[in-house]
């Protein structure tokens, strides 16, 4: 006997009435149904909607966790020290839910890409009191995100934040400038 759809219950709901900021920041409901277990961290790939095993074109991971992979981009003698060493510390997974929180609560302008304008509230509706240096870290690592990345409409895609988190922005954006300056002379 196959089992009937059962409607959504109150215990499921995304948005209270009597807490507005629910509405205004909605919780994407559809992430099973387009990203295997969405809320199963990932330590070798950045994956999202669109993308659900990461990077694949002209990225390996080689076993090498998701923060791994975002900092050798700066190792260029591939000996495993970046400095400072800070850089390099703290556990690297992926947790896709979260990243597509990122958009589903943010982005209003546009459904996979943030204006500088959502950039700055997004990170004043994370940030934690009395936390003054998290505060200026967290704007100023999306702010330079924003710098590095924005498309010619103004915007940051949704791309280049995944990419970002996989190291895969940095090859990507190096290869553009190449690009680019071939192109100058």
């Amino acid at each position: 006997m196959a089992e009937e759809a059962k409607a959504p219950t109150e215990a499921m709901a995304t948005m209270a009435e009597a807490a507005p900021v629910t509405a205004e920041r909605p919780v994407r409901a559809d992430l099973e149904s387009r990203l295997p277990k969405p809320y199963l961290a990932r330590a070798l790939a950045a994956p999202d909607v669109n993308n659900p095993e990461g990077t694949e074109e002209g990225h390996e991971h080689g076993q090498k966790s998701v923060l791994q992979q975002h900092v050798s981009f700066f190792d260029l003698d591939g000996d495993g020290v970046v400095y400072p060493w800070e850089t390099y510390g703290g556990m690297a997974w992926f947790m896709p839910v979260n990243f597509e929180s990122i958009f589903s609560k943010n982005a209003r302008t546009a459904p996979d890409k943030l204006t500088l304008g959502e950039i700055w509230r997004m990170t004043e509706g994370n940030r934690l009191q009395y936390d003054f240096f998290g505060w200026l870290a967290s704007k100023g690592e999306w702010i330079l995100l924003y710098v590095l990345a924005k498309d010619e409409e103004g915007f940051l895609p949704r791309e280049a934040v995944r990419r970002c988190f996989d190291g895969s922005l940095f090859e990507f954006i190096a290869q553009q400038r190449k690009e680019a300056h071939e192109k100058q002379q």
